[in-house]
């Protein structure tokens, strides 16, 4: 018993230090409206990538300051953390945001044990939380009844949802809109006299675009609802458009996207709405859409657990072609691959495992602009050996010994690893594909390359390999251990040849430093099929041109952040030309 008030001095301290983290990223969240009023672009670049990074940080402090204040003999007494973990039970038991607080808290625990003693005894491996929580706070959303008057309501709307810039032409821009509505729902939805437009309270902020996210219903029927606005500097506010369908509000929340800025003042509840807007997103996903991505990460290994325990599903080696620097399994009844750094690269990679990942966290803190699948970085994953196709464990043995191993005869060991999205792989898809679907594939796949090299990344190894199909189509990169920012490569123009010989010789008769890049060599390197390479030169034949890779640089170290977006607008292709 003599140990129970040092037990809840500890976990004073670990919640104080939550505190602390929770005011830093309310604090850059809550700047994002600013930052979009003032179209501080760079700004807003810089705010996302420090709120990702927060915690990290503020996880480092509380460690020091548990170690300054109790012996590392009494600290790592890992008989005590029982005691530790219930005095926090009671601490968090009242707050709004408490299954972040214990996310936290497993934070701390594995930052002291380095997941060597992970157990549901001393951490939350399961939540403590429950499920429903009876309505304790002022609603979150705001409803509008239109009552046959869209024009009204929308007016109403916007009258709420104000900034301290102006709009460029309201009037013109609700006309639209109602327009968009009437031609986006069935004739009866807008007549219904109990048709109902609900908001959430705050607005949504990432990148260039601010956005009002909810829903529209009737008695019967809902369908999800996203107006984004843009701030053109000089112009004032836009409502750029009006989004309805499903599955277009779910790539807008979809994980290839940078994290959300946007007041929360109970998360759960929050995710709950969403949840019943996207009833197809796994909340893991949610979370992390609006920056709480670490439990995002706790979410997810719950689900896997449960999968585990509850399927007979094995893990397997994921199809396609077999990595150079990856190793990538899977399970199939689960849609996740998992990825782990081979102990020998092929010779013709010029990185080492640092460099990997050092790349690989990279993306974590730059604008995916919705082409680079997010990843979670995990430690000391342990599974059932039984939970493992037996050539996929050889493999996994044999390609990275340091990193898989077996421990007690009936546990597999994954020291480090990524998760992500389970996606086709692009060369299988269009093995696969009729002729529409390998042009509207091509299509997306150059689109891709474009709108990843607007945010300033260049993916380096741009074979049809490493990039996926989502289940709504939309091409995706993944495989980062060769992408840079794109204003680090040098694009060249390949010399003419000085003699008639150089063109038969096996090296090149002009220099090449490890950062240039050849656009004319694109085509023989991206696309076997002659048929294949013919059509993307059609589509997208300026990524062969050293002049368009060097226009977007200058564009960027101007300080010019390129529109991107998220959804699909008339004016989207030429934005990004």
């Amino acid at each position: 018993m003599a140990q129970q008030r040092p037990a809840a001095d500890i976990a004073r301290l670990i919640l104080d230090g939550f505190d602390d983290y929770r005011e830093h990223f309310r604090e850059i969240t809550n700047g994002a409206r600013a930052r979009f009023e003032q179209a501080l672009w760079q700004e807003a670049q810089a705010a996302s990538a420090a709120r990702i990074n927060l915690y990290e940080e503020k996880v480092s402090e509380v460690g020091e300051r548990l170690r300054a204040s109790f012996s590392d003999e009494f600290l790592l007494d890992v008989e005590l953390w029982p005691l530790v973990k219930s005095a926090y039970i009671t601490l968090i038991d009242q707050r709004f945001d408490d299954e972040l607080a214990e996310t936290w808290f497993n934070s701390i625990f594995c930052g002291l044990f380095s997941h060597d003693q992970i157990s549901d005894g001393c951490m939350f491996i399961h939540t403590t939380r429950p499920s429903l929580r009876p309505q304790t706070s002022a609603p979150q959303t705001r409803s509008y009844k239109p009552q046959g008057n869209l024009q009204q309501a929308l007016h109403a709307v916007f009258s709420d949802y104000r900034f301290s810039v102006g709009f460029e032409n309201l009037e013109r821009d609700i006309n639209r809109l109602e327009g968009q509505l009437r031609n986006n729902l069935p004739d009866w939805v807008c007549k219904d006299p109990e048709l109902c437009i609900e908001l959430f309270s705050f607005t949504l902020y990432r990148n260039k675009g601010a956005y009002l996210v909810g829903r529209i219903f009737t008695r019967d029927e809902q369908w999800p609802l996203v107006i984004p606005l843009l701030h053109r500097e000089g112009q004032g506010i836009q409502i750029d458009t009006l989004i309805t369908d499903e599955a277009e509000v779910s790539i807008i929340f979809s994980f290839t996207r940078s994290y959300f800025m946007v007041r929360v003042e109970i998360p759960a509840e929050f995710i709950g709405f969403l949840k019943r807007i996207l009833p197809g997103k796994h909340i893991a996903e949610l979370y992390t859409s609006i920056g709480f991505y670490k439990h995002g990460k706790s979410e997810f290994y719950r689900s896997l657990i449960n999968h585990l325990a509850s399927t007979d599903d094995k893990f397997i080696m994921a199809p396609g072609v077999r990595g150079m620097v990856m190793s990538v399994f899977t399970l199939p009844g689960f849609n996740t691959v998992f990825k782990i750094i081979k102990d020998r690269f092929s010779p013709s990679k010029n990185v080492d495992r640092a460099t990997v990942i050092e790349k690989y966290r990279l993306v974590k803190s730059v604008d995916r602009v919705g082409r680079m699948a997010d990843t979670q970085e995990f430690a000391d994953f342990r599974f059932p050996k039984a939970k493992f196709d037996p050539e996929c464990l050889a493999e996994l043995l044999d390609v990275a010994p340091s990193t898989v191993e077996i421990e007690n005869g009936d546990t597999v060991l994954i020291r480090h690893c990524w998760t992500e999205r389970r996606m086709t792989p692009l060369n299988i898809y269009l093995e696969h594909a009729n002729e529409a679907q390998v042009r509207e594939a091509l299509e997306d796949y150059g689109l891709a390359i474009k709108q990843l090299a607007a945010a300033n990344i260049f993916p380096g190894d741009m074979l049809l390999k490493n990039f996926g199909v989502t289940r709504h189509g939309r091409v995706v990169f993944y495989d980062y251990d060769e992408i840079c920012y794109l204003t680090e490569a040098n694009f060249r123009r390949i010399p003419p040849p000085r003699y008639p010989e150089d063109e038969m010789a096996s090296e090149p008769w002009y220099s090449v430093a490890p950062l240039d890049v050849f656009p004319e060599e694109f085509p023989p390197f991206l696309f076997a099929d002659i048929g294949q390479r013919r059509l993307f030169s059609q589509l997208h034949g300026d990524l062969y041109d050293a002049d368009y890779w060097k226009g977007l640089q200058e564009a960027i170290r101007a300080g010019k952040v390129i529109d991107v977006f998220p959804y699909r607008r008339k004016e989207f292709a030429d934005s990004i030309q």
